[in-house]
This record gives structure tokens, sequence and C-alpha cells, in this order.
């Protein structure tokens, strides 16, 4: 017997809207309400609104926070000023990715943990076992957020009409407290689109005021609902990771090229933290005989690639495997994210193809993201 997928608060809404719904995670969630495609072109081109609230929160309080936070973590979390965010990630003593994180200082002493929902627990857990002898709590509040995003460029217009907090002040990676339709809430400004947008995180029974009204501060602009299946695209194409594919125990960060968000030089607890011998090593492999690197792959054909699907040399040896794959709207052609290996892996090197069902479909390798949204 396995229990039955968690419900978020608008699990109403959308069914009223007709999405199509999926099981993702443990939960319930909205996978297109129509066209999939007309929900990712709308969030290239005017606004898209998303139910979130699968993510996992996790609070950090007490005097020794951010020294916890920085044993348990790969980035200089004690150096992030309150009222801003940091990417970053969590990983096990062999350096290898537990789930990647945003994480926001909300007080001098309390932090948001913002983990994925397939690892929400296991980050959970793991902060748990690693604030033993530090001054600080751990707290689970999954059950405490419901959690919308709304992106696109046409989001702070739209939001302006709810809110009077300073969305112009609001840099990238920061959040403030604040009311949108007289409904209190953090409001952030992330994203995992590609696309300015924002993410409100409020109390679950507040979820279903705050969607209609954004809803209906949204209509004039062209703002749709979308789902969990055009996010996937949006974020393909900004070239961002996605745990599971991209990331995984079995990768460091300085496999997936991300070995930036790894600060060595921070100076907390004698600047000690969990893998770190393990990503030293890791990061002097990927300085001198990186064995993959993570490319991106755009189709010359039709047929798309799908995660899994090998990457061969012209002569069929196989070089990589692809991580994520779909048709790009915005580029009109099959894309995908690939680990190749590092002889194949400068941007227009010729000969490359993707093994699909047997036939090798030539692609063409860049460098990511596929799509950079003009400032």
């Amino acid at each position: 017997m396995t229990d039955a997928p968690r419900r978020t608060a608008l699990d109403a809404t959308h069914r009223a809207l007709g999405a199509t719904m999926t099981d993702f995670a443990g939960w319930d969630m909205p996978l297109r309400y129509g066209s999939e495609r007309d929900e990712h072109v709308a969030v290239r081109t005017r606004a898209g609104l998303f139910d979130l609230s699968h993510m996992g929160e996790i609070t950090v309080t007490g005097a020794q926070a951010a020294d916890l936070l920085d044993h348990a973590l790969v980035g200089n979390i004690g150096g992030v000023k309150t009222g801003r965010a940091r990417y970053t990630m969590i990983c096990d003593a062999e350096g290898g990715i537990l789930d990647d994180l945003i994480v926001y200082r909300l007080a001098d002493q309390e932090y948001m943990v913002v983990a994925n929902a397939s690892n929400a627990q296991v980050v959970l857990d793991a902060l748990t076992e690693r604030a033993a002898g530090f001054d600080a709590a751990v707290r689970d509040d999954r059950d405490a957020y419901a959690l919308l995003a709304i992106q696109g460029p046409e989001s702070p217009g739209i939001l302006k009409r709810l809110t009077d907090a300073d969305l112009d002040g609001l840099k990238y990676y920061a959040g403030l407290p604040g009311t949108v339709a007289g409904v209190d809430a953090l409001i952030a400004r992330t994203g995992y689109t590609g696309e300015d947008g924002f993410e409100l995180f409020v109390r679950p029974e507040h979820a279903v005021a705050l969607w209609e009204a954004l809803t209906e501060a949204g209509k004039d602009a062209g703002l749709v609902p979308c789902g969990l299946s055009c996010r996937d695209t949006l974020r393909l194409e900004a070239g961002m990771p996605l745990y599971g594919h991209e990331l995984t125990r079995a990768t460091t960060p300085f496999d997936a090229g991300l070995g930036r968000v790894v600060k060595f030089e921070k100076t907390t607890n004698g600047g000690d933290f969990v893998g770190r011998t393990a990503l030293e090593a890791a990061a002097a492999r990927a300085e001198t005989a990186p064995p993959r690197k993570l490319v991106g792959l755009i189709a010359q054909g039709r047929r798309v690639p799908r995660a899994g699907y090998q990457v061969v040399a012209a002569d069929g040896t196989v070089i990589g495997e692809v991580t994520s794959g779909a048709p790009s709207p915005t580029l009109g052609k099959p894309i995908a994210i690939a680990y190749v290996d590092a002889a194949y892996a400068t941007p227009g090197t010729e000969g490359v193809a993707v093994d699909i069902r047997g036939t090798h479909e030539p692609y063409e390798v860049v460098a990511l993201p596929f799509y950079k949204r003009q400032k």
C-alpha cells in the first residue's frame, strides 16, 4: 500500500480550471491546464501563474544558525545579508549532491531553506543531524506555507496592482515581507524560468484568495495558469539544472559545471563543511581532466531526445548521455542538456548525434543556456 498523493491548498482551484493532474514527488500537481506550448509562450511573452506549494520550506533559527548552515551546506551562507537569498547545495561526505537549494536570510538569526519536493525530507533529516553541537534549531515548515509564483515580463506590473511593496527595489535573489491583495507574504524574486518574476510565500489558508486576486489583476495582461510541464521546458531553455536529471547523488557540483557555488574560502567552523575534502578533490579533477561536461544540444531534425538517451560520435562511440530533452517552443527545435566527454564539449563540435531508438540523429553542441532574456 502506498500513501495517496498530497494535495496543495489550491487543488480544488486547479480541478475547476480543468487541469491535467499528475503525481509529482508525492504531490498531486497540475501538469497543464490546456496547451503546454501556449503556457510556455505566455511566460516568455506575458505572464504565467504557478502553484509551487510542493516545495519544501525548512526554517533554521538561533545564535549559531549561520554557523550550522555554513557547516551543512557548500555555500557561504553566513555572508548572506538579511533580505537576500543564495542558490547553494547540500552534499554528502563524498561530495555527491543531495539537493540544490535556495536559502533566504529572513532575519539576523533566521533562515528559510527551500528544498525540492522530492528531496525535502532528505534535506530536513541531513540538517537536523548536522545541527548537533550548534546553538540552532531546525524546523519543518512544509505545512506552514503555500507558494505561488508569477513569472514573465508582465509580472512586475501585475503584482504592483496588488501591493505597495517596493518591487522596483527588490533585487534578483532577494526577498521582503509585504502584503499582497491583503495577504501577508514573503515576496521573493528568484525564478526558475529564465524570466523576471516573483515567488509569494503565504499561509495555506490564503492561497486561493491570492490566486484569484492575481488572476483578476493579470486578466488584461494575458496572465494564464501554468503547470509543471511548461515549467520544465522553460527551465530547460534557460539551462537551469533539475535534480534527478542534471544533478544527482552521483555527481558533484564540479561535475555539473556549478563549482562556483562551493565556497572553500569561508572561514566559519574553521573553514570546514560537510564534503569539503571530497569536493577539493573533485575541483582538482575538473581543472585537470574533467571526465564529462554539461552541454546544450540543438537538433538538426525534428525527433525529440529524452533523459537517458545516449550521445554518440560519428563512429558510433558512446560519448555521453542526455539528462533532459524536450521540444523548445522558443527555438522551434528539439533541445537537450547532456553530459558529454570533454573532447566533444566545445560549442560547434561536429559529428555529434543522439541515439533515438536506434537512429543517430545529428545535434549541434552549444553553450548553455539556450535562451537568455533581454534585460
